[in-house]
């Protein structure tokens, strides 16, 4: 149900918004609006103040909406209404009030944006488990532990790291550039800062989605190596550890993180049974040896090790929240930084430089928005805002039946003087919609694609 929920909102808002900019700039330069439409087909509800008036209307599919403007074009124009057509406007009001859309689209997601920054957003700390043997993170340096403080990529200022989601984003950009990032890092501590450059120049831009932290061998964000609570019965409780206890090494060799302790404890077992293991464990300021023997799990097809205890802590997490002047600066910069890294993907996805799987249909928005809405209202107005991005640039592109199309038609009317002709319009019209329908064909592909784990 929440899925529903929040793929409803997230349409009805952004629609309205979108629909409302042109509603209003058209108001303001006088062209009369017959129709402001959220949805398609059937009429459900419908508002209209007097029979001259704006007619307001919600309708059965909310796959989109639109503005209905008089226009000579479309229909008859009595002579009294034609001052407020909206073909005889002039081309500066024409360009406002198409542009209109997009852009309330923009400012939206910038207040979005500093409206979660107003209010914090609880982020996993930027400490990074152990790195992938053989990977770029390990051939850079990193540590299991490491937490990076600051980023600094090629021809720009180091930029402080918030959170694991701010890394993330700047690496990707990144990515994308193939460029070598210089890293400031710490330990846990704050102690030893150090700084180590990430070396993206050799990455393959096509591979930088979903799983781009993987690939450049960022593991899971660090967990103490503790042992928790305890099943009655298992492995660890006949072995005698106890929750709280420090594991410190197995069979001699240390462990600095959870997830290398959870590894260890999955991969001891040989030829379908346990193998006994000496656990070095820090306990009440002691030291002790405890001999664990992991039992065989077949549950999930191949057999692993269990010792029925809960195995490391959650990963930190740091509270990302500004003041009213900063937090409004930065949510305008995420919106242009995300509005200008989107242009970049689909140009890089157009000329084959990156992969059309991050390309997303109404599946995938629908999944993230029912799992924004489970971690709660600031998480929504993040993604809600990272949509309204999308949505405004995708609009701004130059392709006939979006918003940049026509803007593109006014641009070659000011240059040249003359509208666009009405049979190069027609030609125009027909490749928009090629175009529009082979990017629906490959989105919905990508949705269904990960539905089935194939992506």
């Amino acid at each position: 149900m929440s899925y529903v929920l929040g793929l409803l909102i997230t349409l009805g808002v952004l629609i309205v918004i979108h629909e409302y900019g042109h509603y209003r700039v058209a108001v303001a330069c006088g062209v009369k609006v017959l129709r402001f439409s959220v949805g398609f087909g059937p009429v459900l509800w419908r508002r209209q103040k007097t029979a001259d008036a704006t007619e307001f209307v919600l309708c059965a599919l909310p796959l989109g909406g639109y503005v209905r403007m008089l226009d000579e074009r479309e229909m008859p124009v009595d002579s009294h209404l034609l001052g407020r057509t909206f073909n005889r406007a002039s081309l500066r009001a024409r360009t406002a009030i198409v542009a209109a859309g997009p852009l309330a689209n923009l400012g939206l997601a910038a207040l979005l944006f500093a409206a979660a920054y107003w209010v914090g957003m609880q982020e996993p700390k930027a400490v990074l488990g152990p790195p992938v043997a053989g990977s770029v993170a390990e051939q850079a340096g990193l540590r299991a532990g490491d937490w990076v403080r600051a980023v600094q990529r090629p021809g720009e200022e180091w930029r402080d790291v918030d959170s694991m989601t701010d890394l993330m984003w700047q690496l990707t950009r990144a990515g994308i550039e193939g460029e070598r990032v210089v890293l400031e890092v710490s330990d846990r501590d704050e102690r030893h800062r150090r700084t180590l450059v990430l070396d993206l120049g050799g990455f393959d831009p096509r591979q930088v989605d979903a799983g781009f932290g993987r690939r450049i061998g960022l593991g899971p964000l660090f967990g103490e190596p503790l042992v928790g609570e305890i099943r009655s019965g298992g492995p660890a409780e006949r072995a005698g550890l106890q929750a709280g206890d420090r594991v410190l090494g197995i069979d001699g060799v240390a462990l600095a993180d959870a997830h290398t302790l959870r590894e260890r404890i999955r991969t001891g077992i040989q030829a379908g049974q346990g193998v006994p293991q000496t656990w070095l464990v820090e306990r009440d300021g002691r030291r002790l040896e405890v001999q664990v023997t992991p039992r065989v799990d077949r549950s999930a097809g191949a057999p692993v090790g269990r010792v029925d205890a809960m195995i490391g802590t959650p990963a930190a997490r740091v509270t990302v929240r500004y003041g009213p002047l900063e937090g409004a600066w930065r949510g305008l910069e995420r919106t242009w930084d995300t509005s200008v890294f989107t242009l970049q993907m689909l140009g890089r996805m157009l000329v084959g430089e990156a992969s059309l799987k991050n390309l997303s249909g109404p599946i995938t928005i629908a999944d993230y928005a029912g799992q924004s809405v489970k971690q709660g209202p600031v998480r929504f107005l993040e993604f809600l805002a990272i949509v309204s991005v999308s949505l405004g640039v995708l609009n701004l592109l130059p392709l006939p039946m979006l918003d940049g199309g026509h803007l593109m038609y006014y641009i070659f009317e000011g240059i040249t003087g003359r509208p666009v002709p009405d049979e190069w319009l027609a030609r125009l019209q027909r490749g928009g919609i090629a175009v529009l329908l082979m990017m629906m064909s490959v989105a919905l592909y990508n949705d269904v694609a990960r539905l089935l784990g194939l992506h």
